[in-house]
């Protein structure tokens, strides 16, 4: 009868965090403790936390909370814990203990220590864009932790990994799926460069670090092994990816060769930066075969003075422009993005300058959300706030405008052909995937209509309907 320990990890946040949760997965396991399903029968629930916006910090809270609750031992990790450290720790006593970025490499032995009762204190945040050189090619040889880039590396992979573990005479990836299903995110960076005046990420998650093609790829081979036929290039910035390895292009050399991995069928790069999106990188994702021509822009808005305030690049006619290099080589190219209304000093000028743009760049999916407050950035030190119910009528009424334009772009992919995969059923039973336009969770469904192929398999259909974002086809 086994004897080992038991831990629930759950995850919260974005797509990154579930990387970084494979990787504690596979150091848990590796540490001698088994993964339960859920809390109940737990030993210990760990908590890899969002601390990006207001609302995922309170959902992070509620969950810590939850376990704690079930009567398990409580830890919390991830970003939240890592950018309030020793403060969370004394607003939280529920939880057991709070985890930096440099503990994940030592977990085993922080559970033994939650185990048998010894408190830990908790870290001191502090600004991890100052643990790495200024020059990004000096970063590689730092030795800094940074979650989702570990592997075996200078080790021995040990011979009894569980199910899921990469083993010693393979690929020696440090990570264990916690999910079935043909997609998976695969980390390309972590860290960003750039000073958004509103985002609060780089100073917990740290300065701009590339993972060797080498890794990346090997890492890609391996989830190939584990039933996966979509990666999804994930990053805080992947236009930057390899300038800290000495090559800008990394990015366009790397996207043959992944999408060459036996096994893998289509690879969809996420987290582009407008300011960095250059034609030589819009060619190899529009022209790549077995690359998804589809571009995950983050404009944020489309106003001159209030992205020169946010200090980020462009304007609504850049915008379009860039728009238009797209579709000159893949016409039917999806495009989703994310804009924040309401930044300090908005006018309602530049409202109506966001919503002509929005009219105009006929995007497939669209994020609208209000801005607020995080601490430590310098948007929370600017003067022109405006009133939440005036930043909330704003979210309002650019959502509504948002919905029917982008159900209108929908309703124009009526008559394509569209090659989906295939990833679960509808409530009526009939097979539903995502088209190369739609990224997984964030940008609607093709139902197919016509047959019943298995879950992960690619299927070329014709769109007959929509329904908002959402596709419905029948097979060709």
């Amino acid at each position: 009868m086994s004897t080992r320990r038991k831990v629930s990890l759950i995850t919260l946040g974005c797509a990154r965090n579930e990387v970084d949760s494979e990787e504690l997965a596979a150091r848990i396991e590796d540490a001698g403790w088994d993964l339960a399903d859920g809390a109940d029968g737990a030993d210990v629930v760990v908590v890899n936390t969002c601390g990006f916006i207001e609302a995922a910090k309170k959902d992070s809270i509620d969950t810590l909370l939850a376990a704690h609750d079930s009567g398990a031992k409580v830890v919390a990790a991830g970003c939240m814990a890592e950018r309030y450290g020793r403060e969370l720790a004394e607003a939280l006593p529920e939880a057991d203990a709070i985890l930096s970025f440099d503990d994940y490499a030592g977990i085993g032995d922080r559970l033994d220590d939650v185990m048998a009762g010894r408190r830990r204190d908790a870290h001191v945040p502090r600004d991890r864009r100052t643990l790495l050189p200024i020059s990004p090619v000096e970063r590689s040889a730092s030795g800094v932790a940074t979650p989702g880039h570990a592997s075996f590396e200078g080790r021995s992979a040990p011979d009894d990994l569980p199910a899921g573990l990469a083993p010693a005479s393979g690929p020696r990836v440090l990570r264990r799926r916690l999910g079935g299903g043909p997609v998976a995110p695969l980390k390309l960076a972590s860290g960003c460069d750039r000073r958004c005046s509103f985002c609060a990420i780089p100073a917990f998650r740290g300065a701009y670090v590339s993972r060797p093609p080498a890794e990346v790829l090997e890492e890609a081979r391996w989830l190939a092994g584990h039933g996966v036929r979509e990666l999804v290039l994930v990053s805080e910035n992947s236009t930057s990816y390899g300038k800290d390895l000495g090559d800008l292009r990394a990015l366009e050399k790397l996207l043959p060769r992944l999408a060459a991995v036996d096994g893998v069928e289509r690879v969809r790069v996420s987290y582009l930066q407008p300011a960095e999106t250059r034609p030589g990188l819009i060619e190899a994702i529009c022209g790549t075969p077995g690359v998804a021509p589809y571009f995950d822009l983050s404009f944020q808005h489309a106003s001159g003075p209030v992205l020169r305030s946010m200090r980020r690049f462009g304007d609504r006619e850049r915008f379009l422009g860039l728009l238009d290099q797209i579709r000159a080589l893949a016409p039917d190219a999806g495009v989703r993005s994310n804009f924040i209304v309401g930044f300090p000093g908005e006018s309602e000028d530049d409202v109506d300058e966001l919503a002509e743009f929005l009219t105009a760049a006929r995007l497939d999916a669209v994020g609208v959300f209000g801005y607020s407050d995080e601490d430590g950035t310098e948007a929370a030190t600017l003067d022109g706030k405006l009133d939440p119910a005036e930043v909330a009528a704003r979210v309002e009424e650019l959502s509504s405008l948002a919905d029917e334009l982008t159900a209108q772009r929908a309703e124009d992919r009526i008559g394509s052909r569209v090659h989906v995969l295939l990833e679960g059923k509808t409530e009526d039973g009939e097979p539903e995937g995502r088209a190369a336009h739609q990224a997984p969770e964030v940008d609607g469904t093709v139902r197919v209509r016509g047959a019943a192929p298995a879950v992960g398999e690619f299927v070329t259909a014709r769109v007959t309907g929509s329904d908002g974002v959402d596709l419905v086809a029948d097979l060709t």
